[in-house]
């Protein structure tokens, strides 16, 4: 069974969440088209990271329904970032929907990036999270957890497909690539990176998503515009993972002793 993936870099209009819903649109008919089953987002797709949690954030789940109709009126399943309000703070969450509008999965950020001063107002998530679409197993991450190879570890244990949704800024372009493909060798699961690309409150953002193999190989990649890629995925990471198993020597119980 093969799995059409795409993924795509949004210009993203800083906290405008009308003008890149409409934007989405326009990739998500273009994805359907070309008869994708799964397209994915940046981080935060219809706001940009964005602090102003009180217009960013949300109690009656607008963006989510708005997507849900999206997902059916293409006939794809969508994954996409938007912020909950919560009692105290907010949740940088990340969704993903399918065509008959069911949220096939839904994760909160693990680790709020405090050097920005996310942690002040995004409380952190406190599971990993992944489905099943297509019999495949997909893990989602967000951004800033790309840096704690310990979640991957985690979540590959079933996952064979990571997404890590991201809006990673240009001064930091050169880590987040090495950082995917780390993880892609370190797990030996297909990684798709996502960002953005483009000005967002004075902080440029120039893309750099990637689509990087089981062993490590880049299979495609797009900087410095805007626009969609996408990949064709089988049984690639389980037949790597069969005959080169790296797994089967990971000591857990001395990582837990020293950690």
């Amino acid at each position: 069974l093969i799995m059409k993936v795409t993924i795509c870099q949004l210009n993203i209009e800083y906290e405008n969440k009308e003008e890149n819903l409409f934007a989405s649109e326009h990739f998500i008919s273009e994805a359907s088209a070309s008869r994708s089953d799964i397209i994915f987002f940046p981080e935060m797709t219809y706001t940009g990271f964005s602090m102003n949690t009180s217009y960013t954030g949300e109690i009656n789940f607008e963006t989510v329904e708005a997507v849900k109709k999206l997902a059916e009126k293409y006939s794809i399943a969508i994954g996409f970032g938007w912020v909950k309000l919560v009692e105290n703070k907010a949740e940088n969450h990340y969704t993903v929907v399918s065509s008959d509008k069911e949220i096939l999965v839904d994760y909160v950020k693990l680790h709020p990036f405090s050097y920005s001063g996310e942690d002040k107002f995004f409380n952190a998530g406190d599971s990993i999270r992944y489905f099943e679409f297509e019999g495949k197993t997909i893990g989602i991450f967000i951004c800033y957890d790309l840096r704690f190879p310990e979640i991957f570890q985690a979540v590959s244990k079933k996952a064979e497909i990571i997404i890590v949704a991201a809006n990673w800024p240009e001064r930091r372009a050169a880590q987040w690539k090495i950082l995917l493909d780390a993880r892609a060798v370190e797990n030996q699961s297909w990684i798709l990176g996502v960002n953005c690309f483009g000005k967002q409150d004075n902080t440029t953002y120039s893309g750099n998503s990637r689509i990087v193999k089981p062993d490590g190989e880049l299979y495609d990649k797009l900087d410095d515009a805007e626009g969609c890629i996408s990949c064709d995925i089988s049984d690639e990471a389980q037949n790597f993972r069969k005959n080169f198993p790296v797994k089967q020597d990971r000591r857990i119980e001395f990582y837990r002793s020293i950690l």
